[in-house]
Formats: structure tokens, C-alpha cells, sequence
């Protein structure tokens, strides 16, 4: 994948993601990276919980933590809380933070 191709990008101390996210999706797990109809990168996540009082956008916090192996409080939900789409900011080593993602966009985790 080229850095296009991926649906993040480094932002300072921070590296900024996108995801399209599938509440009740049956398992929490990564889908890999897809180009959307809208012609934007994002990486496919599904997660159990229902989109109710905020519970699929925990699970997916809790969900990228354990993937990137960060603190929760490391992931902030800068917009689409409501929707699928989504943008987080993910504080830390942008270096290791995009290399893990790598690994998440190509699908192998």
C-alpha cells in the first residue's frame, strides 16, 4: 500500500485515523483497509455493541487500544459520533502508532 492508499496520516505528535465502523457487526475484529464510495481511504472495524448511549464508539476505543497497544485515554473521537464514518486521534509515537496500523490496514492481524 502507498501512503494513500492508507487511511491514516501523521499529524505532529499524533496520528489521525479513519475508520468505517459496524456496530453490532457480531465480533470485534479489523476488516482491513477499503476505498468507500466516496473515494476516502478507511480501515473497516466491527465491534459486537450496539450504537446506543455510545457503546459501539467504546468498543471501538477499546478495540484500537488493544490492537495499537495504547491507553484508551490515548484515543480521541474527533468526529462521526453518531455516524459510521469516523476520525480519531491517536496520541503517541506516530512512527510505531502508523506501523501498527499498517499491519491492521493490510488485513493480517
Amino acid at each position: 500500500m502507498t501512503p494513500t492508499d492508507l487511511p491514516f496520516r501523521e499529524e505532529g505528535a499524533s496520528v489521525l485515523l479513519f475508520v468505517r465502523l459496524t456496530p453490532k457487526g457480531g465480533r470485534d475484529g479489523f476488516d482491513g483497509a477499503a476505498t468507500g464510495a466516496d473515494g476516502k481511504v478507511v480501515l473497516h472495524a466491527r465491534v459486537r455493541a450496539v450504537p446506543e448511549d455510545g457503546a459501539a464508539n467504546a468498543a471501538l476505543i477499546a478495540l484500537l487500544a488493544k490492537a495499537l497497544k495504547l491507553r484508551k485515554s490515548d484515543i480521541d473521537l474527533v468526529s462521526g459520533a453518531t455516524a459510521r464514518q469516523k476520525s480519531l486521534r491517536l496520541a503517541g509515537d506516530p512512527r510505531e502508532i502508523s506501523a501498527r496500523l499498517a499491519v491492521l490496514c493490510a488485513g493480517t492481524t
